[in-house]
């Protein structure tokens, strides 16, 4: 197995200029990109765990790649393949995740608050301890996905695919759970004070 890349000052300032396109398995732990513009870049397997990706646009293929701790507030991730990444304690307040696909991914301890996920593939993700605070699931498939103790509170799941979800003490104060199926749910507990499921034994 070839050894991941060592990407020198030069492949970096065109990554940043947005002229890096093949980067599978590149290391970038750590790097400073915020703003950078990657749309249809292949970064699958890449190595960005602590790297600042503010307001970034990353519409591109990170499937499997490491992203732990790293700083994705206000991001555009829209439609971006992100299965089985490590997202653990990432930071992605405000982020779009629209349509992003993150089935099996990692992302227990990340601060989603106020983040977009309308429609995201959630399936089976580790969502453990998660701050999904003011966001919107509305229309997500969150089906095997693991919510214990996240806070979901004012959250918006409309919608959502729930087959299998373990919400195991998670906090949904005022969670708008409209048309869903919470029969398919673990919800012991939770805190479902102003939703829909309000007096619903946890």
């Amino acid at each position: 197995m070839p050894e991941p890349i060592d990407l020198n000052q030069l492949k970096l300032n065109q990554l940043k200029r947005g002229e890096a396109r093949e980067l599978r398995g590149v290391t970038l732990a750590g790097a400073d990109l915020p703003a950078v513009v990657l749309e249809g870049a292949d970064l699958a397997g890449a190595d960005l765990a602590g790297a600042d990706l503010s307001g970034a646009v990353l519409h591109c293929e990170l499937w499997g790649a490491s992203l732990m701790g790293a700083g994705l507030a206000a991001a555009d991730l829209r439609g971006a393949n992100l299965r089985g990444a490590n997202l653990m304690s990432a930071r992605l307040r405000q982020a779009s995740l629209a349509g992003a696909s993150l089935a099996g991914a990692s992302l227990a301890g990340a601060d989603l608050a106020g983040a977009d996920l309308t429609s995201a593939d959630l399936r089976g993700a580790g969502l453990r301890a998660v701050n999904l605070t003011g966001a919107n699931l509305a229309g997500a498939d969150l089906s095997g996905a693991d919510l214990s103790g996240a806070n979901l509170e004012e959250a918006n799941l409309a919608g959502a695919q729930l087959r299998g979800t373990l919400f195991t003490g998670a906090n949904l104060l005022c969670a708008n759970l409209s048309g869903i199926e919470p029969q398919w749910a673990d919800w012991r507990g939770a805190c479902l004070t102003g939703t829909q499921l309000d007096g619903t034994p946890g």
